[in-house]
């Protein structure tokens, strides 16, 4: 339980700095370009994959296109929907892309239920449910979104995403040798994607956005290698990691929301939490 722990500490790390780093009119794509750069060099580091074992029928290049374009990806749809759907109707997408993660668990990576992880699970959906009506607007806001079809295009495609990500790095965890150059080779055609959509852009680089990016970089590694690690290390219990990661991400991100955003707690927002513990105390019995 410990790598997912870390993992959701990191996930949050990211979630905190790219808000700062917004509101200070720092250029986020930039900060990807820089971040996914970093994570090449780390990954190459940390896991020191093995490219002579290369080959066009063994490599799983599949994985590499599709994970190379939807971690940055990610990113991008997740800004557009913050800009056409706001920021409640994007979390309600973000935090529900568990329902796929833990449909695959089950429909594609043979899961065995216990009563522990389906109270475990339920909890936790219970914390997401009460998250994302924790404001009195928030309900309507959501069914407003059907009057906009642009935005509920861009909450459709967050919330695919998210889900794809999770399972696709749970795929790779399974990968044995193979794992440590998908993964390398993915964060490569993710800086590629990144620099040459910056590059068209005619971007104007700058130093602030450097650094902000280098650090990113580093709290997103630990993020996706700690995540691998939890599946490896739980690799006949997907849906602990699914959920697991995703309750902890709602629970930290509560703390983090109040401690340095000085965010208030209404009785909801209150329940989520009471539930997102309760949530783990089942996941980690049930492990």
């Amino acid at each position: 339980m410990h790598f997912i722990v870390f993992a959701a500490l990191c996930s949050v790390a990211v979630s905190v700095l790219l808000k700062h780093c917004k509101s200070q009119q720092i250029d986020i794509l930039q900060m990807l370009a820089w971040s996914y750069l970093l994570a090449i060099t780390l990954c190459y580091v940390w896991f020191q994959p093995d490219f002579s074992h290369l080959s066009l029928t063994d490599t799983p290049w599949w994985i590499i296109a599709i994970l190379g374009l939807v971690l940055p990806g990610g990113f991008i749809v997740l800004g557009r929907s913050l800009q056409r759907a706001g920021v409640i109707k994007t979390e309600i997408a973000q935090r529900l892309s568990v329902i796929l993660s833990l449909c695959a668990a089950y429909l594609f990576f043979n899961e065995q239920l216990n009563s522990l992880k389906v109270m475990g699970i339920c909890l936790g959906l219970f914390a997401m449910l009460c998250l994302v009506f924790s404001r009195s607007d928030q309900l309507a806001a959501f069914r407003s979104a059907a009057q906009h079809q642009g935005a509920m295009c861009s909450l459709a495609t967050v919330w695919v995403i998210y889900a794809l990500v999770d399972i696709l790095l749970k795929y790779t965890s399974g990968l044995g040798l193979q794992f440590a150059v998908t993964l390398n080779l993915s964060f490569m055609l993710a800086f590629i994607f990144i620099f040459s959509f910056l590059i068209l852009r005619k971007t104007q680089w700058t130093i602030r956005a450097m650094y902000a990016g280098l650090l990113l970089g580093v709290v997103n590694f630990a993020n996706i290698a700690l995540y691998i690690k939890a599946h490896q290390w739980l690799k006949d219990s997907p849906s602990v990691v699914f959920a697991g990661m995703n309750i902890l991400v709602i629970l930290l991100g509560a703390m983090a929301g109040l401690v340095f955003f000085k965010e208030r707690l209404n009785r909801l927002s209150s329940a989520a939490i009471i539930f997102a513990t309760a949530a783990i105390f089942c996941l980690a019995k049930a492990i």
